[in-house]
């Protein structure tokens, strides 16, 4: 028995599962996505949720004075260190979302509690999203303006993982929505008399 009415928001958590899994895998392990790319004679730094490049991969950094070009006392504290963790939030928020599509197939395939389940897993999947969101675009905002204002020449700019982030994050508030809705849809097929 398919359900149609699980149909869209499974599609939309989908979309925001791949999004954010995209987002968990930026730099230092793939490059070319990434939250905060500085340039620094010649040279450009990208800077992720596990590290920036050339680090190994972990849980939380600090805004390396060799890749910045210059010392800057404000950006080498425990606050911004701390908040550097947080964006481990971004893989949280990829495995609830996931979660959340394997509800949504159960709910597509066979019952409404699939649904019902999609449905609260994708509201704390963007709650978690928008939290990790506001918090990351803080974090590199911060970053972004103390590099761009040293006179060291250093450049910064926004990486795609941000605007990727906020995708996912439409995505799966779209989701929440949609299966929140599918919910209450059709799940039997009429049965035929003659």
């Amino acid at each position: 028995m398919a359900a149609g009415a699980a149909l869209p928001g499974l599609l939309f958590c989908t979309i925001a599962c791949i999004l954010l899994v995209i987002v968990c895998v930026s730099s230092p392990v793939w490059e070319k996505v990434s939250f905060l790319d500085v340039t620094n004679n010649g040279a450009t730094t990208h800077f992720g949720v596990f590290g920036y490049t050339g680090s190994k991969v972990h849980v939380g950094y600090s805004f390396a004075p060799d890749r910045l070009g210059f010392t800057d006392s404000k950006l080498d504290t425990g606050i911004i260190h701390s908040l550097t963790f947080v964006l481990v939030l971004y893989p949280v928020a990829a495995g609830l979302a996931g979660m959340a599509v394997l509800f949504g197939l159960c709910g597509a395939c066979y019952h409404r509690a699939g649904t019902v389940f999609m449905s609260l897993l994708s509201a704390l999947a963007t709650l978690v999203s928008i939290v990790v969101w506001v918090i990351s675009m803080i974090l590199f905002s911060v970053a972004k303006h103390h590099v761009n204002d040293d006179a060291s020449g250093s450049t910064a700019k926004y990486g795609n993982a941000n605007w990727i982030a906020l995708g996912a994050m439409v995505s799966l508030l779209v989701g929440f929505c949609a299966s929140a809705c599918g919910v209450f849809g059709h799940y039997r097929k009429h049965r035929e008399y003659y």
